[in-house]
């Protein structure tokens, strides 16, 4: 699998949150990632997810990566407007 970064667009693999669209926020050392989607899991209370149970599919939001790495704020509303957006093709990138 592709190492992900701060701005990758995931899909949960399995669960009960399976196939539900998250945006990483940071990425930790021992293969977990935090994960906001900014209607459930809000960027005060991200999801700490294993990046097996993660499906990357090559989509990042530039701007979101952009203001997260140089420390700016962030809203919730502009995550969800983002990954509303954000289009979907059917090829997995490992």
């Amino acid at each position: 699998m592709k190492k992900l970064e701060v701005g990758f667009v995931v899909y949960s693999k399995a669960g009960r949150d399976a196939e539900r669209r998250y945006l990483v926020t940071k990425v930790l050392e021992n293969g977990f990632v935090m994960l906001v989607d900014g209607e459930i899991r809000k960027l005060e209370n991200p999801k700490k997810k294993n990046v097996r149970h993660c499906r990357f599919k090559g989509e990042v939001l530039e701007v979101i990566k952009d203001k997260l790495n140089n420390g700016k704020e962030v809203f919730d509303s502009e995550i969800r407007s983002a990954l509303r957006v954000t289009k979907t093709d059917n090829v997995e990138i490992d």
